[in-house]
């Protein structure tokens, strides 16, 4: 059965269709008079009227906050207000939770969650936050894409082969990842979970000194960031052998998904999105979530995104509610099954 939506108007029921359509009219345009939406009459506070705030769970220059940027700055010339984005980093992602919940659900106030707030529940427990409860959708904004890639020395050229020679070799193949319960690792055991394969995993801080032992052999494979892998794929220091995400990717057209290599269903992306403390404003949510998706569509915005990684990913709140449990039940199954401790 599809959920209900969190935005859905109940209307009581009147004596008369002309009475139902004039109580229906003055309502939406009282509503929107009150936030300025367009159509809206009288509008004495049109929304936004000053600076719109966006908490970024991580530090500057990571792929959330170079996201979050690209596009809250194409949104602020939409609103004509200032987009400004908070960076407040810490204990994976919780820092910036915990304080996105606390703000006021005006209507001025937004997060960027990512892959790390469904995994936490899981993975930490007893968080300061509820990512589901004390936030409400508005939208998906990207997917940054993972790359499962092989040292050339390790003998096989495509998923199927590794999958075949990771099973007559078991717990000796090593894969390398940016650190514990990260994106990364998680990937290496949906992998080896879906395949019956056993991987040992080599945690680092960081996708850098992952990639750079995997680039010196130390290890055998990674399930890498692309922004990380590309250029030595290119290079042809390491060998792509299939890409995370549900379709082939528009960062790489050419390499295959891992799903369609021999992991049929296999899909381990991560990810960022918007969502705003609960009780804002459903008038305001509708309204950001269109400009949002605008925004990803637009030709501009995309290619910036694709650049670093990121591929735009617009839809509806509906649609970011239903990713989102998922991904909570996704991971959660994982973490129980290979036992991951958070470090």
């Amino acid at each position: 059965m599809k959920p209900a939506s969190p935005y859905r108007l109940t209307a009581r029921a009147v004596p008369s269709p002309a009475r139902r359509r004039l109580s229906l009219g003055a309502a939406l345009l009282a509503a929107g008079g009150a936030l300025g939406l367009p159509g809206a009459a009288g509008a004495a506070d049109p929304w936004p009227t000053r600076p719109i705030n966006f908490v970024v769970p991580f530090p500057p220059g990571g792929p959330v906050d170079v996201s979050a940027r690209t596009v809250t700055q194409a949104a602020a010339a939409l609103w004509q207000q200032p987009a400004v984005v908070d960076n407040k980093a810490g204990a994976g992602g919780i820092v910036g939770a915990q304080a996105a919940a606390k703000l006021p659900a005006d209507g001025y106030n937004f997060f960027f969650p990512a892959i790390h707030h469904a995994i936490l529940p899981t993975l930490r427990g007893n968080l300061p936050y509820d990512i589901e409860k004390d936030f409400v959708p508005v939208a998906m904004i990207t997917v940054f894409p993972i790359i499962l890639v092989a040292h050339p020395s390790l003998p096989v050229r495509n998923v199927a082969e590794l999958i075949a020679y990771a099973k007559a070799n078991p717990g000796k193949l090593t894969y390398s990842s940016s650190g514990i319960g990260g994106g990364t690792h998680l990937a290496g055991e949906l992998f080896a979970s879906m395949t019956g394969t056993k991987l040992l995993h080599v945690p680092y801080k960081g996708s850098a000194p992952a990639m750079a032992d995997l680039l010196g052999g130390q290890v055998n494979l990674m399930f890498s960031d692309a922004p990380t892998a590309t250029e030595h794929i290119k290079a042809g220091k390491i060998r792509a052998l299939g890409i995370s995400t549900k379709a082939r990717s528009a960062l790489m057209p050419d390499l295959p998904t891992i799903a369609e290599a021999g992991v049929p269903g296999y899909e381990s992306n991560s990810w960022t999105a918007l969502v705003a403390p609960a009780g804002t404003p459903a008038q305001v949510v509708a309204r950001v979530n269109a400009d949002m998706v605008k925004v990803l569509n637009d030709p501009a915005t995309r290619d910036r995104l694709l650049k670093v990684g990121a591929e735009p990913m617009p839809g509806t709140p509906e649609d970011l509610g239903r990713f989102l449990r998922a991904e909570i039940a996704k991971w959660s199954k994982i973490i129980r099954e290979a036992d991951i401790k958070p470090e």
